[in-house]
């Protein structure tokens, strides 16, 4: 009942709440990042959500668009300003996506929507994680984040599906709050970002 009904009514009241409250800070952000980014605060992707539709994700956009002399846009690292930077480690980049639970693309808890060419690189399994919304932040969030291996990510995210309650979406709110705190597992060591996802070893990809 809490998967198919409640869960959905969780999410709206907490993400409208914390839209209210945070907004000051939703404010100042945008303002800094649109004088910092060429009026560009906010950054938007497609990504699959629940049964894999597509959607667009909002976040505030922590990396600038500087290119190479061959049109390329630089490493992550090098394109990551100390605003953003700043942003990610408190993981106020989120933030909008409040929006996105609040229009439904989103849940609060739930496997994170990765990117969309990422779809047919999936096994059975792995699939899986697309039984329910994506989350702002999950189960797999809170045990490791982008410090650990996509293998373990996806099997965090699929034990997740199969276990959905109350007590463990406020267990994995409490937990996304603390690691807020310490800033755990932001990053790989020496990556700015989780680095790209080339399918299962086993099968070759």
């Amino acid at each position: 009942m809490y998967k198919l009904f409640f869960k959905r009514i969780f999410d709206f009241t907490i993400a409208l709440t914390g839209l209210v409250l945070l907004s000051p800070v939703f404010i100042v952000v945008t303002v800094a990042l649109y004088f910092l980014n060429n009026g560009k605060p906010f950054f938007y992707q497609q990504r699959p959500g629940l049964n894999e539709k597509i959607f667009r994700i909002i976040k505030f956009k922590s990396m600038n668009d500087k290119k190479d002399e061959n049109g390329n846009l630089l490493p992550d690292f090098r394109r990551l300003t100390p605003v953003g930077a700043f942003v990610r480690k408190t993981s106020l980049d989120e933030i909008p996506q409040l929006i996105n639970v609040l229009k439904g693309d989103m849940s609060l808890i739930g496997p994170r929507p990765l990117l969309v060419e990422y779809l047919s690189l999936y096994d059975d399994m792995q699939k899986r994680r697309h039984e329910v919304r994506p989350g702002i932040t999950g189960w797999a969030q809170v045990n490791g984040r982008n410090a650990i291996s996509w293998e373990q990510k996806f099997e965090y995210d699929v034990w997740y599906v199969d276990n959905v309650s109350l007590m463990l979406d406020l267990k994995i709110l409490l937990l996304t709050v603390k690691k807020v705190i310490v800033r755990e597992g932001i990053s790989q060591q020496g990556k700015a970002t989780m680095e790209a996802f080339m399918g299962n070893k086993t099968n070759g990809g």
